[in-house]
């Protein structure tokens, strides 16, 4: 199953969560925000590269704790890539490489968070965990929903004891499972140090939060079947 990852606005972690939602999952991560890339490039080529078939899908996944199809980070690549063809580099990883795809989208809502969530079978959005971050949550929602992507989980990212997240008021007005990722350092060096919070804290409450979003991902496959 492909899983758009998405958020409502920028700023959110929602490479973060893609990133560690992945490792729950044993899922290949692949960066599909192809201006303004996140996830480590590494050497070899990249999705700029397989997009342009100036590469193979194979070269490009590089292994790790969480399998990543990176992006590159040139304007030049980004010209030459032809968004047209990542659908199916999407379908490709999801028939080659496992059963799960976690799709890190381009932040907010960017004209091209359209494609990987139109060729998504489910979408799991990140927002900050106020009140006013609800509206944006609300339009993205509404995005999947007209491309096909059901929303099958909701991370609250970054929450702190001071914040007393609304998790009551967004399970209700979006309809989905939340889950409750706390602001927790090691969540927040999970990316640059190829360490998911799984490895690195697997009995903390983060690690606990992405556990619970995943199952979330798996039901929602479950009840496709």
């Amino acid at each position: 199953m492909i899983v758009a990852v998405a958020g409502g606005k920028g700023g959110v972690g929602k490479t973060t969560v893609a990133y560690n939602l992945g490792a729950a999952l044993d899922a290949v991560v692949v960066d599909a925000d192809l201006g303004m890339a996140d996830l480590p490039r590494g050497r070899g080529p990249d999705l700029h590269d397989v997009l342009a078939g100036q590469a193979d899908v194979a070269e490009a996944i590089r292994g790790g704790p969480v399998s990543l199809l990176p992006c590159g980070r040139s304007l030049a690549g980004a010209r030459a890539a032809d968004v047209r063809e990542l659908a199916a580099v999407l379908r490709r990883v999801e028939g080659e490489w496992g059963d799960d795809v976690v799709v890190d989208c381009p932040a907010g809502l960017r004209a091209d968070v359209g494609v990987p969530l139109a060729v998504a079978d489910a979408c799991a959005l990140v927002v900050s965990p106020r009140r006013f971050a609800l509206a944006d949550a609300v339009r993205t929602r509404e995005l999947a929903r007209e491309l096909d992507a059901g929303l099958a989980g909701v991370a609250l990212n970054r929450t702190t004891d001071a914040d007393d997240p609304p998790t009551d008021v967004f399970r209700r007005v979006l309809g989905a499972p939340i889950a409750t990722v706390p602001a927790d350092p090691r969540v927040g060096r999970s990316v640059e140090a190829e360490r998911p919070v799984e490895r690195a804290a697997p009995e903390s409450v983060a690690a606990a939060a992405i556990r619970s979003l995943a199952a979330s991902i798996r039901e929602c496959r479950r009840a496709r079947h």
